[in-house]
């Protein structure tokens, strides 16, 4: 059995993994060309993380993206910090005709899981996942901003999370 600390670092390892999704909002501008087409770069951003003991934290986020050339798969490393944590993760998303899936990891944690959703006009619903836990994220996209809300059961309660590419 995890303890309270395991519990809160998993959930806050898969904030992390469902942050990384933020980008996926460019994709409806893009499907034509290849799910990922024009997002690669840097991203960057704030928001705020609720836990199930009522506090919440400030976190910050920085994004890289490498697309591959048909547009199709995402490799992303994200770092992202709030007052007491630091995550770094590195993910890979593979797109085919709207459904999304892939895999990610956590290092300094050595945790890591699945990931799986649809995209639909601009919305996604994507489901992140490891042993014993399970997030729902909601992303939009509206030209180079993004906007996640991400809910679980569990010590994360949600998370709310803008970025902007530079």
């Amino acid at each position: 059995m995890k303890t309270g600390v395991e519990r809160r670092s998993l959930a806050l390892g898969l904030l992390v993994a469902g942050t990384a999704l933020l980008n996926l909002g460019s994709v409806a501008a893009a499907q034509s060309a290849g799910a990922f087409s024009g997002m690669a770069g840097v991203w960057s951003g704030n928001g705020t993380v609720s836990l199930d003991n009522g506090q919440s934290e400030r976190i910050r986020c920085r994004a890289t993206y490498a697309v591959s050339g048909d547009g199709t798969g995402l490799n992303q490393t994200l770092t992202c910090a709030s007052d007491s944590y630091k995550f770094d993760l590195k993910s890979n998303v593979i797109a085919k005709g709207g459904v999304l899936s892939g895999t990610w990891g956590e290092s300094s944690r050595n945790v890591g899981g699945s990931l799986q959703g649809k995209a639909h006009g601009g919305h996604f619903d994507v489901v992140v996942s490891a042993p014993s836990f399970t997030a729902d994220l909601s992303m939009v996209t509206t030209g180079n901003k993004q906007r996640v809300t991400i809910r679980s059961e569990g010590a994360f309660k949600s998370a709310s999370i803008s970025l902007s590419r530079s």
